[in-house]
């Protein structure tokens, strides 16, 4: 088990030896707050772009449903006649940056999000650290009308005009603890500071979501060939939160499974995917972009390797926010359909 996995365990059970770390949860937030306030000072350069940019982002560390979220607002405002650019920092990727994530990146370049974002909108897309300079990259090669960044609401050298924080609450906030004693990457109060879209199987808020997913398809093999909930599965993931993944299997009918749990944006080897038997595999979209190019360079590996699809649902109240505070940038959603 890497340290990371290890942490996220504890952070997971919220345990009590975490209270060691808390010394460096106050070097963490006295370093965050200080940058916070060079950028209110102007004594840091914060960039601010020719269009209007939405930062979709979180307080925490790890998965919390910002993604599939991310990929239904695009194909919502794509079908609303919105021209939308996305950008990202990349995690994962090597580079070089800044990136265009056109058809042909390669995830170990780009990341496996922004692959992931691109195959399932087509949307213009550039990754790298330097915010500014996907901006202009995707400027150079596109007319657009809204930027949406992934992630980076905690990168205050990017100007934005608005903010969607997810709060999943399927997972909570832990112990309400900054980094590293909890897996806040802000305090709690800043989800006052942005609209909030409650992740959650019973929400509170009007403003809310929840993932649903669908009939699970084959990435390697026939693909006519039907799936089996009563199979017995390895459950291979290298995601932020991999319970939620679980969870999605047990609401699936899906009862034995393996769980093999890798770090989150891990760049899987195929070692990584042989067991002892020949049982399929079973993963999610994200770490099926990695996956797939691993197959391409080994055509001989036979396992069947199964990937679980899931998309955001969106409550009516969230489409009305959208409309309403586009509407103030300036941005018209025409008539559709979600």
């Amino acid at each position: 088990m890497s340290a990371a996995q290890f942490i996220q365990n504890a952070w997971n059970r919220q345990a009590k030896w975490l209270i060691v770390l808390r010394p460096l949860s106050w070097l963490y937030r006295g370093g965050f707050l200080l940058n916070q306030s060079l950028y209110k000072a102007g004594l840091k350069q914060s960039y601010t772009a020719p269009l209007p940019v939405m930062v979709i982002g979180n307080i925490t560390v790890g998965g919390s449903g910002k993604t599939p979220l991310l990929i239904h607002l695009v194909n919502y405002l794509q079908s609303r006649q919105v021209k939308v650019g996305v950008i990202s920092r990349g995690y994962g990727g090597k580079g070089p940056f800044p990136a265009y994530v056109g058809s042909a990146a390669a995830a170990e370049a780009v990341g496996d999000e922004p692959m992931l974002i691109v195959q399932s909108t087509g949307v213009p897309m550039a990754v790298g650290p330097n915010r500014q300079k996907s901006i202009e990259l995707l400027l150079s090669r596109h007319a657009l009308d809204l930027i949406i960044c992934d992630d980076g609401l905690q990168h205050w050298a990017l100007e934005r005009q608005l903010e969607w924080i997810v709060l999943d609450n399927n997972r909570g906030l832990g112990n309400e603890k900054l980094l590293p004693e909890g897996y806040l990457r802000e305090p709690k109060s800043r989800l006052q500071s942005g609209t909030v879209i409650e992740h959650a199987a019973a929400p509170e808020l009007p403003l809310n979501m929840h993932l649903e997913e669908s009939a699970p398809y084959l990435l390697n093999g026939n693909a006519a060939k039907l799936f089996n909930p009563e199979a017995d599965f390895y459950a291979v993931s290298g995601i932020g939160f991999p319970q939620r993944f679980y969870q999605t299997l047990k609401n699936m009918g899906i009862r034995q499974f393996q769980c093999h749990e890798f770090p989150d944006h891990y760049d899987y080897e195929i070692d990584d995917l042989q067991f002892e038997d020949s049982n399929p595999i079973i993963t999610t979209e994200k770490d099926a972009v990695k996956i797939l190019p691993l197959l391409k360079r080994h055509p001989d590996f036979q396992r069947e390797i199964w990937v679980v699809p899931v998309e955001a649902v969106l409550s009516p109240a969230c489409y009305e926010t959208l409309r309403q505070q586009l509407a103030q940038l300036g941005i018209t959603l025409h008539e559709g359909s979600h």
